[in-house]
């Protein structure tokens, strides 16, 4: 009969699973709350061999932190095909699979986690926003933005944060229809600025030139009618 042994791993191999086994552990609780030793029982290793991998718990809370970050700004990706709605609504459903999966540990992404990785944290954080920002750019087909789009995208993209982060303290909307609210409020966003500059009016026409109306800004048409 064969015997289990234990596959030695290769330095990078193993780094990338101690990030892997961090990563799962922020996900569940705050990072404060997760220890070296519960790190390298997870791992299946000891704890002078972290030390081997990683200096401190700082470096490797930070991989881990850069691998999210990596993956939260894949979620912005999207082919630029179909109605702009649609597409924003794929988004926002990928953005909040990553929330109700990594809960603490979004939150500490986006609160600067730990004091002492606060710069970090805030650089990674920051690196997310502008991979969102310049994907909602090339949503909209603008390479140079005029400021007032810059701030309805900036803004927009502060409010989904701001949102997922009060979303996960007690989860009372449902999460589907936050999705879509969400989308609502950019179009809302963008609406308001057109109706203030010329230049805006004519990039939200465009955008919303091959929108259909059973789309989600077809539908906030149809609420806002039905409001008024």
């Amino acid at each position: 009969m064969a015997t289990g042994v234990r596959r030695r791993m290769g330095v990078d191999e193993r780094r990338q699973q101690l990030i892997g086994v961090a990563l799962e552990l922020f996900s569940r609780r705050s990072p404060d709350e997760v220890s070296i030793d519960e790190i390298a029982s997870a791992a299946g290793i000891s704890r002078p061999l972290v030390y081997h991998y990683f200096p401190g718990k700082l470096s490797l809370y930070e991989a881990a932190l850069t691998r999210a970050s990596e993956d939260l700004a894949d979620r912005f990706t999207e082919p630029r095909e179909g109605p702009l709605g649609a597409r924003l609504l794929r988004v926002m459903h990928r953005f909040f699979d990553f929330v109700d999966s990594h809960g603490p540990g979004f939150s500490a992404l986006m609160r600067g986690g730990p004091a002492v990785g606060s710069s970090r944290a805030n650089a990674l954080i920051d690196s997310v926003r502008q991979a969102a920002y310049v994907q909602i750019l090339s949503h909209l087909r603008v390479q140079d933005p005029p400021a007032r789009l810059e701030l309805v995208i900036r803004s927009w993209i502060s409010l989904v944060e701001a949102t997922a982060l009060i979303w996960l303290e007690g989860r009372r909307i449902p999460r589907r229809e936050l999705e879509v609210q969400l989308v609502h409020d950019f179009a809302a966003l963008a609406a308001v600025s057109a109706a203030h500059d010329a230049e805006m009016a004519e990039l939200l026409r465009a955008a919303l030139r091959d929108e259909p109306g059973h789309g989600p800004f077809g539908d906030l048409v149809a609420r806002l009618i039905a409001l008024a």
